[in-house]
């Protein structure tokens, strides 16, 4: 059997990494001098490519709108906890499979866990920044839920979480690798970014988006050579094992998501990353500055140890903070997050008095 090529690849595969270009780049550098790894790593994306798909559960139908957005709950009565997630992938992490989902495990705890879904933009959209996904999507959101509701906000819905529990009475605030300190990020993380931007901006500019493989490419280059690794392991997996059907969930949503508007993606890039003003104490929404510092509820930090996306320099720095011995994505999905995050945070939540 001949071995398998960059270009039958690149016009093969129909499902793959988003963006394939940037994936067989990073492949053919990360592999120059080694045939076998590439060669490996092409056949695990071709078994990646051919896995088998089982449906994915649909959302619970959604209990209030605000504009794109949709608030879905996973329970009918309970305490009402409110997930806020990234703009960046879609929301389903939290609920990822029937047997791995955050959201379905805390709603048989007996609590009732709600969903934030931000919806997808259009380039009329383009001059809601991040602010404006505050104001304009998530209050209402949280303005249509019977009583205060702690909020729980993962990666990026975490920064925007202190936001909204600045602006809005909430019971209490979990953060869950969420970025705040941005220079924690490092110069050369930033360098990088700032690099792509000035590449992306233009087109994104015209486009009123920032399609979501502009935010992956620079996520991929954190870590080249583990993004390869990956798919050399997987072509090593039996597909219908729990191992590969479970990396199959998690690549499939990793490589997937809605495009930002181009507001957001610049008041993120640059703002945040580059001049980080939340870390400074510059973020002000009409007026107010958004601070952990103004928090008048219980609030906590899950912050990831190992994170390579999101590092623990860049956390808030919240009192009461609990390191978690895992990976970004892997303290909400992976094999020992029940134990690692799931009931830890359910504890957590239990110990928050009820808002008056």
């Amino acid at each position: 059997m001949s071995e398998p090529t960059l270009s039958s690849f690149s016009t093969a595969l129909q499902r793959g990494p988003r963006p394939l270009p940037l994936f067989l780049e990073m492949l053919q550098t990360e592999t120059a001098d080694a045939p076998e790894r590439r060669a490996a790593a092409l056949a695990g994306l071709r078994a990646y490519q051919a896995a088998p798909r089982p449906p994915r559960p649909p959302l619970p139908d959604p209990i209030a709108r605000s504009g794109r957005a949709t608030l879905h709950a996973y329970a009918a009565t309970g305490r009402p906890v409110v997930f806020v997630p990234s703009l960046i992938n879609p929301p389903f992490v939290l609920d990822l499979a029937p047997d791995n989902s955050l959201l379905r495990w805390l709603a048989r705890q007996g609590m009732r866990p709600m969903l934030v879904d931000w919806g997808t933009p259009e380039p009329g959209d383009r001059d809601q920044d991040i602010d404006a996904h505050v104001t304009q999507l998530l209050l209402p959101l949280l303005d249509a839920v019977p009583e205060p509701p702690i909020l729980v906000g993962y990666c990026l819905g975490g920064t925007i979480a202190v936001a909204a529990a600045t602006l809005r009475p909430v019971a209490g605030l979990t953060l869950i690798a969420a970025p705040w300190h941005f220079a924690g990020f490092g110069d050369e993380a930033r360098a990088r970014i700032a690099a792509l931007w000035e590449r992306a901006g233009p087109t994104c500019a015209a486009l009123g988006l920032v399609p979501m493989e502009v935010l992956q490419s620079g996520f991929w280059r954190m870590d080249p050579a583990r993004t390869v690794t990956k798919f050399e392991r997987f072509g090593e997996l039996a597909p219908d094992s729990p191992r590969a059907q479970a990396f199959v969930a998690l690549e499939d949503w990793a490589n997937s998501g809605a495009p930002l508007t181009y507001a957001a993606g610049r008041q993120l890039l640059e703002c945040f990353f580059a001049a980080d003003l939340p870390g400074s104490g510059g973020w002000r929404i009409d007026g107010r500055t958004i601070s952990p510092d103004a928090l008048a509820c219980p609030s906590i930090d899950f912050v990831a140890q190992g994170d390579r996306i999101v590092p623990a320099a860049s956390a808030v720095g919240l009192r009461a903070h609990h390191p978690v011995a895992a990976g970004h994505v892997g303290m909400v999905v992976g094999s020992r997050a029940p134990a690692l995050l799931w009931q830890p945070l359910a504890d957590w939540i239990s110990g928050v008095p009820a808002a008056r």
